[in-house]
């Protein structure tokens, strides 16, 4: 069921003053992803980026961008993403009905892109059951949404695990992402539950040596990851 374990480096921590130069170097690591937080003051305090940066992002790498949207609105702001390029857009679970939720799956398949789910640390699982056959990725919180650089959530290990269960009750395989606190110490506690791709943001991009550290995350979650497939 299990997928190699890939990295997404959070750009929310990289310096925007060299972010060029930040991207190519989690390029040279080898990133599965490049993770694009947009915040927009209201689903989460923080305002971050938006648009523009992804269309430049577009340009300069080709490592798939997965912009994970912590807005109020994605429904009215979906296209805006998949039309500047997202290969990968998550939407949160909180901020729609089930329908709206199905709706919006639907509308980043047609586009040609990947969808996923995200879920706070407090939302409850079963908010994935109607949609866990629909996703490509189910992302785990393990941080509130809204901030970098927090503390992981202890038991988000267990949520993973859950989410695994689902998914294996359905016949499905979903990548399962986890984002917040994820560093060489947390990161071995979600791979071993299964979760595969693992987001970043002050452990790679705030290191001295981004690629280095994320080779090192990435063989330590590859080695935490159940062996059986």
């Amino acid at each position: 069921m299990f997928e190699p374990v890939k990295i997404a480096p959070s750009i929310l921590s990289a310096d925007f003053m060299n972010l060029a130069r930040d991207i190519e170097r989690i390029d040279q690591g080898g990133a599965g992803f490049i993770h694009v937080d947009v915040m927009d003051g209201h689903f989460v305090n923080n305002l971050t980026m938006g648009v523009p940066v992804v269309k430049q992002l577009k340009g300069v790498t080709e490592v798939p961008l997965d912009v994970h949207l912590m807005i109020d609105n994605p429904q009215k702001q979906l296209a805006w993403y998949l039309d500047a390029g997202a290969d990968w857009v998550t939407v949160h679970a909180e901020v729609l009905t089930e329908a709206e939720l199905r709706d919006v799956i639907n509308q980043i398949h047609a586009a040609g892109a990947k969808a996923g789910v995200s879920v706070k640390p407090s939302t409850s699982l079963e908010v994935l059951k109607p949609v866990i056959d629909m996703v490509d990725m189910v992302l785990v919180m393990s941080v509130e949404p809204g901030f970098s650089g927090q503390s992981y959530i202890e038991g988000s290990d267990e949520r993973v695990a859950e989410v695994v269960a689902m998914a294996r009750e359905h016949g499905v395989s979903p990548l399962i992402e986890v984002d917040g606190g994820m560093n060489e110490k947390t990161v071995a506690l979600v791979c071993a539950q299964g979760a595969d791709v693992i987001v970043c943001g002050n452990a790679v991009c705030g290191a001295p040596d981004p690629a280095l550290a994320l080779q090192t995350i990435e063989r330590i979650a590859n080695d935490a990851q159940p062996k059986e497939q």
